[in-house]
């Protein structure tokens, strides 16, 4: 073979190599970027579409590696911020007190606390200076926590507070104590990642046909 020829030759293959390694790279680094953000978005539309709001499906956030180039090691990664509310609703729970007594739940009467602090007997009592009675029901009914000597405020504050006379004096249920919450699964984080594992190949393919093509 005359040398000169074997020269070109040899050249126009290297130069086809790297172009189908750049089209491989390019393939598979939008095809794990698509995978990626499908995925992210599905997971999101999943705790919406539970009624679960738009804050707990915006923890679900998705990321792809190396940032900034292509590569054929190119790799996604989706996570939540709040794994544990996630696991809850994907797996159903039964939730129960970590002290083996009730749980606490607080009646419209009971108000709010100012800022986002979780409103509990103890710091109820804190906030309105009074002691919550405990009340045991019959007839199958949860117990509940109730304050006395209250009355209902006027003007469009409504709720409660404290009597400073006997005048217009009532008593009110603030909580209401059950044993346990059964949370029943409304997620199906497994199903969506099966889904997309499963689609990244054609969209890897795709994505190098578009490269072919240009």
């Amino acid at each position: 073979m005359n040398p000169r020829l074997f020269v070109a030759l040899r050249g126009d293959l290297e130069k086809i190599m790297k172009q189908e390694v750049a089209a491989a790279e390019r393939a598979v680094t939008l095809g794990v970027r698509e995978t990626t953000d499908h995925l992210k978005t599905e997971l999101r539309d999943q705790v919406t579409g539970a009624g679960l709001g738009k804050k707990l499906a915006f923890t679900w956030r998705g990321k792809t590696y190396p940032k900034g180039r292509m590569s054929l090691n190119t790799a996604g990664f989706v996570w939540s911020n709040a794994p544990q509310i996630i696991t809850v609703f994907d797996t159903g729970a039964i939730i129960r007190s970590h002290t083996g007594a009730y749980l606490p739940i607080p009646l419209p009467a009971a108000g709010k606390l100012a800022g986002r602090r979780k409103l509990t007997p103890k710091n109820w009592e804190e906030h309105n200076k009074q002691k919550l009675v405990f009340v045991k029901r019959t007839g199958g009914n949860n117990p509940i926590l109730i304050a006395e000597n209250m009355r209902a405020r006027k003007g469009k504050r409504g709720g409660f507070a404290k009597a400073k006379t006997s005048k217009g004096q009532t008593t009110v249920p603030m909580f209401v104590l059950i044993p346990q919450v059964s949370l029943k699964k409304r997620l199906d984080v497994k199903c969506a990642v099966a889904k997309w594992s499963n689609n990244l190949e054609p969209l890897v393919i795709e994505n190098w046909k578009e490269s072919s093509d240009t």
